[in-house]
């Protein structure tokens, strides 16, 4: 699951909450401590927590006894597109070599 698609189980409107730590993903729809989603006012579900257990009250023990759904993947990178400036480059070190060389003949 990439961080979009988990971005939509965020706890609300009926969705199951969904948080990822450290490139797994935890239900945990049914915990009290994530009614609507929401965790203490702190933190939301549908999204990577792994930074944020860092500096945590509690250990990473107390996330991984919920049930896996997944594991969170990175999107796949989109190709860049060529840039004008890339091929305006080219074409003027091309033309200064034929200068030079018919300058040097």
């Amino acid at each position: 699951m990439t961080a979009s698609e988990l971005a939509k189980y965020d706890g609300k409107n009926g969705q199951p909450a969904y948080v990822a730590v450290s490139g797994v993903i935890y239900d945990v729809s049914a915990s009290p401590m994530w009614q609507s989603g929401n965790h203490m006012d702190q933190h939301q579900a549908g999204q990577d927590l792994t930074e944020d257990l860092k500096s945590a009250p509690h250990v990473r023990k107390v996330v991984e006894r919920f049930p896996t759904v997944g594991r969170l993947e990175e999107a796949p990178e989109t190709p860049e597109k060529s840039s004008g400036k890339t091929v305006f480059i080219i074409i003027g070190v091309l033309a200064a070599l034929v200068v030079g060389w018919l300058v040097l003949r």
